[in-house]
């Protein structure tokens, strides 16, 4: 449990001091902030995707990598399980989580909703370098109507 707080203090720290630096209100100070953070997400996630044991890595199809990342890595990352998958199948798949880890906190009051965002970009970009990693290429988005549940919209790009 103490990694967990570990992961959670530093992420938090992260989103402050980008803040600080970028302090910018306008959207080019957040725009960049977001930028830095998910890029620093996108290298975490390709880290934990090479370190994957290599008979993980045979996967089938693009819904058994994203069940992987909803069970295994979401585990790995945050001691617990994806809440949901869904999928168009057409390639845009829908994970939430109803309590995601790093949005908890801020739960207790709605003046904090428009703050969210900037506690998920570090997550989309782990989701994407995952994703990097085992060969798919993808956009990833994060959304929250209702504090601490959010969704990551993935959208798998065709080549």
């Amino acid at each position: 449990m103490a990694d967990a707080a570990l992961f959670e203090f530093l992420h938090t720290e992260m989103v402050a001091e980008l803040w600080a630096h970028h302090s910018d209100p306008g959207p080019g100070g957040q725009k960049m902030s977001l930028s830095v953070l998910e890029g620093m997400g996108f290298r975490v996630g390709q880290a934990l995707g090479e370190r994957l044991p290599q008979e993980t890595l045979a996967f089938r199809e693009e819904l058994d990598i994203l069940k992987f990342l909803c069970k295994d890595l979401w585990v790995a990352v945050f001691q617990k399980q994806m809440d949901s998958l869904r999928t168009n199948h057409q390639g845009t798949y829908v994970l939430q989580d109803n309590s995601f880890p790093l949005l908890i906190r801020m739960a207790a009051g709605l003046q904090y909703l428009e703050e969210a965002p900037k506690f998920l970009a570090f997550t989309c970009g782990l989701l994407r370098g995952a994703l990097s990693t085992l060969g798919i290429k993808s956009l990833v988005t994060a959304s929250v109507a209702s504090l601490p549940t959010c969704k990551f919209q993935v959208v798998i790009q065709k080549t």
